[in-house]
């Protein structure tokens, strides 16, 4: 092919791309019905050119066009894997963690329901055997992200009911090639009488090696971007590679599913890029790959369609019947998942309850585009299945997209609206008269101030301000004059617009570099639950919600039962430093929320609301600081540390900024600036890496600060604390129980316990142990100890206790005189402290001991 001519084509196609999202804007169609159309297009007037008389002058690039090397290795091998794995780079990770059960139980199950009942409805009707009509169902049981991203972008739906339906329409992509890939193979054996089970066992192996291989892909592609900091552009190549090596490896390498594997890489350089890829990086490299996505998703549709007159030249009636067969028996699967499974993980409180008008939009928006035609190509293109099983499966597929396409497609816009999906709640036009007048506001002061920068005539100045206060004054009126809206409901819209600043600050802390990107991740994600569940409970989900993202999670409480019983500290370790970080940062959030509250809040929604927002942001900054404290007895020096670190981010900031304006100014060079600014390059960079928590430094320092041990030297007390294990019990942990065979003692550094005994009890905090009596008279425990609050305690063994005892004189003190407490009567017959013993010192501790009866 002539080099100027496929350039020339290539044109073309960039053009169509760039001309289909206006056009599909101005008409009200997805994106993808404007493709198809324009590439169905461009093959039509391929043909026209190449057979007229009329004009020969455009004869070579209708050639070109007609003759163009289209493949389903294209498809497969180059725009799939650029398309899956941009989804799965941009997903909110931590958002769709909470609903991971229903995601993937639709995203399977969807399939499955799909290509059996597609197969077993077609099986009648055509001559194919069995699985071929099962590999149908797999082509066309896939929907289109893209379409059903649309639905929600076009409708103000749920923001959780969103994520789980597009979350569930990219992994069923995955999960249908995978089943596709089992039933190619199988119908490309051309046995008689394939045993459809045993090509089904095949599909554990495609998804769980695909998973596995895709991140290991994804992490050692996130290890490479980070030696290569300093290269941005470097750092967005290697990422160009990782989804291509990871799906060569996993299709040709592993016989795996390689769109899983893509999946499975792109989620994975989601999640560990942001603590290894700079913030400017990572932003950078985002971008290049929504660009990337845009043109191969135009491309596979541009192109796919140049081939569909080529695929539907041998359709025939009978293919007709068989498309409408496989139109109707999808409807009555993506049914069965809308109106049977998704109510029952409603039921089981897995996913939010989907309204009638959102099933229906879901089910006439499930659309078919790219995976299904590149899946149908990749059949017609295998020399290994027969001839009209190719051409059955091809017709029925492509005419089966081409409806969704061309019906579907052309009515979702009018289907929504007949719905009422496009019109807001009551709620919702409250929300947005606050949002404009809140706005409006903002908008005052910021004019003001640069009128009076510019000098401009008084009079025309006064004019304008007049007239935009009375447009404040009307938006404000419309904001405080919703008078259907009951008065919980106006504290719902305070808090949801409180909840929205928080977002704000998060994002604006982050772009200053006040916050990291892992912290800033998880901040929005605690702030974006936070909207969404004020704005379904009202004030009692705010306040709910508020305590949940407080509350130590499931990690943290596994760390702590690995640390407590086998000792293995480094997931504690980085598991408390991101605590102690999130409760330092999210605390400093907090206390910017009050002034918002007064210069926003408050001319909405009046005193009375302002001051229940207070009483809510008060009592937040009390919930947090109160955690952040516990921590700090608990690690004395971290939480000092982290924010040492925020007060010279903050100095670092602000020198920057100097360092900018002065550039602005004139007053200095940009080579000076540049230099000033690799002056400070090291700085940053070590302060944007967080000190590590080691927990053996802090153990000894909670020793240090016993009064037990003062009498110990600095080497004593070393040692000590490495004999000594750190135990971290939450509110409600039983420490010791009634009739336990002694064999450690107990110290409580910090938190408090309650001891019961015979029916009293007894209150332990700092400085205080317990275990040491029934340990020193051979007896079972006697008492049942149980935390009462965040509490840590040192415990050590039986022996080294005795061993401590002879060292220590204070605590022999201690010891004695708990046991006088606690009224310890013991003789010399029931004394259980053995012998007389050849060590005087332990001789002189047991008449001590018995001295105080």
């Amino acid at each position: 092919m002539d080099l100027v001519v496929l350039l020339g084509i290539i044109s073309l196609l960039f053009v169509a791309i760039a001309l289909s999202e206006p056009l599909a804007e101005r008409l009200g169609l997805p994106g993808t019905v404007i493709h198809a159309a324009i590439g169905i297009g461009l093959g039509a007037a391929a043909s026209w050119f190449w057979t007229t008389d009329v004009t020969d002058a455009l004869n070579p690039m209708a050639l070109a066009i007609l003759t163009l090397p289209i493949s389903s290795d294209l498809f497969l091998y180059v725009f799939l894997p650029i398309l899956v794995f941009q989804i799965a780079l941009m997903l909110n990770l931590r958002r769709l963690l909470d609903d991971w059960v229903p995601i993937l139980v639709l995203a399977v199950i969807a399939v499955i329901v799909a290509t059996f009942l597609i197969g077993m409805a077609l099986k009648p009707f055509t001559s194919l055997p069995l699985i071929a009509c099962l590999l149908i169902g797999a082509i066309v049981s896939t929907t289109d992200p893209s379409a059903v991203v649309s639905i929600f972008r076009a409708t103000p739906a749920p923001q959780r009911l969103a994520r789980i339906v597009e979350g569930e329409s990219l992994l069923n992509d995955a999960a249908a090639i995978a089943l596709s890939a089992v039933f190619v193979t199988a119908v490309a054996a051309r046995e008689t009488e394939p045993d459809i089970a045993a090509a089904l066992l095949r599909l554990p192996w495609l998804i769980g090696a695909g998973a596995v291989i895709g991140g290991v892909m994804g992490r050692l592609g996130v290890m490479l971007m980070g030696l290569l900091n300093p290269w941005p552009l470097a750092q967005v190549s290697v990422s160009f590679a990782v989804p291509f090596s990871a799906f060569l490896v996993a299709d040709h390498l592993a016989g795996a599913s390689g769109v899983v594997a893509v999946v499975a890489a792109g989620m994975t350089v989601n999640f560990a890029a942001p603590g290894r890829v700079s913030p400017p990086a990572l932003e950078q490299l985002r971008s290049a790959w929504s660009l990337l996505a845009y043109w191969a998703g135009g491309l596979i549709f541009l192109l796919g369609a140049l081939l569909v007159p080529r695929i539907l030249a041998d359709i025939r009636l009978s293919d007709i019947g068989l498309i409408a067969i496989t139109v109707f028996a999808a409807f009555v699967a993506r049914a069965i998942i809308l109106y049977g499974l998704m109510p029952l993980l409603t039921a089981l409180r897995l996913s939010p309850r989907v309204e009638r008008p959102y099933r229906i939009a879901i089910l006439w928006g499930g659309l078919r585009g790219a995976v299904t035609l590149a899946l149908a190509l990749g059949v017609t293109e295998s020399p290994a299945i027969f001839v009209e099983t190719k051409r059955q499966v091809g017709i029925i597929a492509t005419g089966f997209m081409l409806f969704t396409l061309i019906v579907q497609g052309t009515t979702l816009r009018m289907v929504i609206g007949w719905l009422g999906l496009d019109r807001l709640s009551a709620l919702d036009r409250a929300l947005s008269d606050q949002v404009v007048a809140v706005a409006l506001q903002e908008v005052r002061e910021t004019v003001s101030e640069t009128t009076r920068q510019l000098d401009l005539t008084p009079a025309i100045t006064r004019e304008e301000a007049v007239r935009f206060g009375d447009r404040l004054n009307d938006a404000v009126d419309r904001a405080d004059e919703a008078q259907n809206i009951l008065d919980k409901d106006r504290v719902t819209l305070g808090l949801v617009a409180l909840a929205g600043h928080e977002r704000d600050l998060i994002l604006q802390a982050f772009r200053n570099d006040l916050v990291t990107d892992r912290l800033a991740d998880r901040l929005l994600a605690d702030a974006d639950r936070l909207i969404e569940t004020t704005r379904l409970e009202g004030r009692a989900g705010y306040r709910a919600q508020a305590r949940r993202a407080l509350a130590p999670g499931r990690m943290l409480r596994a760390a702590e039962w690995l640390h407590n019983r086998a000792g293995i500290k480094r997931p504690l370790e980085q598991l408390m430093a991101d605590r102690f970080e999130f409760l330092v940062g999210h605390r400093q959030m907090l206390k910017a929320l009050a002034g918002f509250v007064e210069a926003r809040i408050v001319r909405i929604h009046g005193r009375r609301v302002a001051g229940l927002l207070h009483d809510l942001i008060k009592r937040r900054v009390e919930d947090t600081g109160r955690e952040l404290e516990g921590l700090r007895t608990q690690f004395p020096g971290y939480a000092e540390e982290l924010e040492r670190r925020l007060i010279r981010r903050l100095i670092f900031q602000q020198e920057e900024r100097e360092y900018d304006q002065l550039t602005q100014d004139g007053l200095i060079g940009p080579e000076l600036r540049l230099s000033l600014q690799a002056r400070n390059a090291d700085q940053r960079a070590a302060l944007s890496r967080r000190p590590r928590l080691d927990l053996r430094l802090q153990r000894v320092d909670i020793v240090r600060g016993f009064p037990l041990f003062s009498g110990l030297d600095e080497d004593s007390l070393s040692k000590l604390a490495a004999r000594m294990t750190t135990v971290y019990a939450k509110p409600g942990d039983v420490l010791m129980g009634k009739d336990d065979k002694p064999s450690r003692v107990w110290f409580v550094a910090t938190g408090a316990v309650e001891a019961e005994q015979a029916g009293n009890r007894y209150l332990l905090g700092r400085g205080d142990m317990f275990g040491h009596l029934s340990l020193l008279l051979k007896r079972p425990r006697r008492a049942k100890v149980t935390a009462i609050s965040h509490t840590t305690l040192l415990s050590l063994e039986e022996a080294r206790f005795i061993d401590l005892l002879r060292r220590s004189p204070e605590l022999c003190a201690a010891v004695q005189a708990s046991a006088h407490k606690r009224g310890v009567a013991l003789d010399n017959d029931q004394l259980p402290l053995g012998a007389p013993s050849e060590d005087p010192w332990l001789n002189r501790f047991r008449a001590g001991l018995r001295r105080t009866q």
